[in-house]
């Protein structure tokens, strides 16, 4: 049986069983049918019924398998910031979690939405802030090393990669010299590196302010996050409000590192981040797909690519 497979029958015994002596274990056994929730070719989640609620099993591919162990360690590095598990397979990389109800994504508005992003980035640069302290035990989790000095090799190797090369926009090679210009100065901020979500949007968060899916998660430069958190706004703006609402974002996540440089240099910072982070982007989807566990469709192949090839583009802020 391969360590990832979704669809055999083996694993997906082996998987139940667990998840049966876990839960009866807490005192909270199984008291229905597990059924399949989510499939990707890079995780798979399953939902179990327990006089209790439900709860969630999730299981990742290889090089994903961090996502437990890290999860766990977040819950005695930030307690109370994210979704603690009940049980986790770090071998294995699997996890059980309660259900925590809707992401905030069901629960916002249009009128509130602006004001609640204001708080989700205080508290999750406050959430990165209490993680700079553990870089080195995170590291020694297996979670990425995507250090902002380490990205110009980074970027060679997605550029040597044949999938990724044969989808590639020609001016992304060229970038090579500016990509380690930006990264040189980047590194120079005296920002220190932190846990960097690489997925931060308001269907990964919580209502109370708790974050979870840590799938994508590296130690990078912290403001790497607004890549993907900025992109999800802009988009869920109406395109008047977009010159004042981006700013006003950026802006609070950056509130909480005010102590370590000038707003000018944050804001610099800030755009470096989301330019370079292109490239952890990249990484994190060709991790994803590495020994992928259920077939792989053409638009998730192409994705390292398509992220390499915005970085010939400015970024939102």
């Amino acid at each position: 049986m391969r360590a990832n497979d979704w669809n055999d029958p083996g694993w997906r015994a082996g998987a139940e069983d667990w998840i049966k002596s876990r839960l009866a274990d807490l005192g909270t056994p199984v008291t229905g049918s597990i059924e399949e929730f989510r499939v990707r070719p890079w995780s798979v989640t399953l939902r179990a019924p327990t006089a209790a609620g439900t709860r969630w099993f999730k299981a990742n591919t290889t090089d994903c398998r961090y996502e437990a162990a890290l999860a766990s360690a977040l819950t005695r590095i930030a307690p109370g910031a994210t979704l603690p598990p009940l049980a986790v397979d770090t071998e294995r990389g699997w996890m059980l979690t309660a259900d925590a109800g809707p992401t905030l994504r069901s629960t916002l508005n249009a009128d509130s939405r602006l004001d609640t992003w204001v708080e989700v980035l205080q508290a999750y640069a406050r959430l990165q802030r209490a993680t700079q302290p553990h870089v080195a035990a995170l590291l020694a989790l297996g979670v990425p090393d995507q250090r902002v000095p380490l990205l110009p090799g980074h970027l060679a190797g997605l550029l040597a990669d044949p999938q990724v090369r044969a989808q590639l926009d020609p001016a992304v090679p060229a970038l090579g010299p500016s990509f380690s210009s930006w990264c040189a100065e980047l590194a120079a901020d005296g920002i220190p590196a932190a846990l960097q979500h690489d997925d931060l949007h308001d269907n990964n968060v919580f209502p109370g302010l708790r974050f979870f899916d840590w799938g994508d998660a590296s130690i990078a430069h912290p403001f790497g996050s607004l890549l993907v958190a900025l992109n999800v706004m802009h988009d869920a703006l109406d395109p008047a409000d977009r010159p004042v609402a981006l700013p006003r974002l950026r802006d609070a996540y950056l509130e909480p590192w005010s102590d370590l440089a000038s707003p000018s240099t944050l804001r610099r910072s800030a755009t470096l981040a989301c330019r370079v982070t292109r490239v952890s982007r990249a990484m994190s989807w060709q991790r994803s797909l590495r020994d992928a566990a259920v077939p792989v469709s053409d638009s998730f192949r192409a994705a390292p690519a398509a992220w390499l090839n915005e970085l010939p583009t400015a970024t939102t802020v």
